[in-house]
């Protein structure tokens, strides 16, 4: 019922910043919470930050908190990660996922951005 595009991505040195983008379309009606994620070349899929659709109040994942921060902007339906002193580690494909009125759980989930950081 919801489509996520990520945008944004690309390669940075140890230290920049990126700001990565996720617009939703269909049924934004029915969205609770927007997230994002990251997989690594080696890890598993985890969790990073996420934002409460209507008021805004924003969780973080211990690795990314004060270095990430998760925004929205309900008029363009857009949500943001800009993402400050990255890390070597903080590479891989970084994918924005909701929760929604009827979802049980993270779903619709978009194809993702690739971050690349070199040192």
């Amino acid at each position: 019922q919801v489509r996520m595009e990520e945008s944004g991505g690309g390669e940075v040195q140890t230290g920049g910043s990126l700001r990565l983008s996720c617009v939703a379309s269909g049924y934004t009606h029915s969205i609770l919470i927007v997230g994002w994620f990251r997989q690594g070349p080696r890890t598993e899929r985890e969790f990073l930050a996420d934002i409460n659709w209507r008021d805004g109040r924003s969780t973080y994942a211990d690795s990314v908190k004060g270095r990430f921060t998760i925004s929205r902007d309900n008029a363009k339906n857009m949500v943001y990660l800009q993402m400050d002193n990255l890390r070597p580690e903080d590479a891989g494909l970084y994918s924005c996922a909701v929760q929604t009125i009827t979802s049980t759980g993270w779903t619709d989930w978009g194809q993702g951005t690739q971050v690349t950081v070199s040192s």
